[in-house]
């Protein structure tokens, strides 16, 4: 989830919400708190539903504090999303530095990615796929991953732990898979969440890549 949530290739301009912010401030204390409470209120309860009114009454603060964070409610809810993705990549990302095994690498990797996607409830996801520039952040984190994965492959083929393949061509048709289960495809056909889909992707990756036994 560069890792899970770095930045990939970038959206249509308008798929995209500039979230405008004091850049020249750093954040103090009680809004990095307001962003972690805005984070575990989206992921339990989706945020399409509250008015920026709802949301001053549930964090028990001004609209002017929220101000402070975005200039809109949709500003506000692209910087949250976008917050937890970027999280949850560092997370992953500190998970895998060090690790030496190819095998283990991508089994850890696509385990963070289920792990932090199985915190996001499904009206969480449903208002992702429903808001387009938040769409857009997990489009980019997806194709993020997708490359992630490619050099993970490539790395597990020279070091011989995996059998030889075509790395860029397997990485695309994992990218492939990872795009069908963010866009919901796999999810409306197999009635699985996301994160049991990134389960099930590490399993079919690693049994197709192992070297054979002799």
């Amino acid at each position: 989830m560069a890792g899970y949530g770095s930045a990939g290739a970038e959206s249509a301009p308008a798929a995209r919400v500039a979230v405008r912010t004091p850049a020249s401030r750093a954040l103090t204390k009680r809004q990095q708190a307001l962003l972690g409470e805005l984070e575990e209120l989206f992921l339990t309860k989706g945020f399409l539903q509250f008015t920026l009114d709802d949301l001053a009454a549930q964090l028990s603060c001004s609209k002017s504090t929220l101000y402070a964070l975005a200039a809109s409610k949709e500003q506000l809810a692209v910087r949250v999303v976008r917050r937890f993705f970027a999280g949850a990549a560092e997370e992953i990302e500190r998970r895998v530095a060090g690790i030496d095994d190819a095998r283990v690498v991508i089994d850890t990797y696509l385990a963070g990615v289920s792990e932090h996607l199985g915190r996001a409830s499904d009206v969480f996801m449903r208002d992702v796929a429903a808001f387009e520039p938040a769409r857009a952040e997990y489009e980019r984190n997806s194709r993020a991953a997708a490359a992630r994965i490619r050099t993970f492959i490539t790395s597990g083929v020279a070091e011989g732990v995996f059998r030889e393949v075509h790395a860029d061509l397997l990485a695309e048709m994992v990218g492939v898979l990872i795009e069908a289960i963010q866009t919901g495809v796999i999810g409306e056909r197999t009635r699985v969440s996301d994160a049991e889909s990134f389960e099930a992707l590490a399993e079919l990756l690693l049994g197709g890549l192992q070297t054979p036994r002799r």
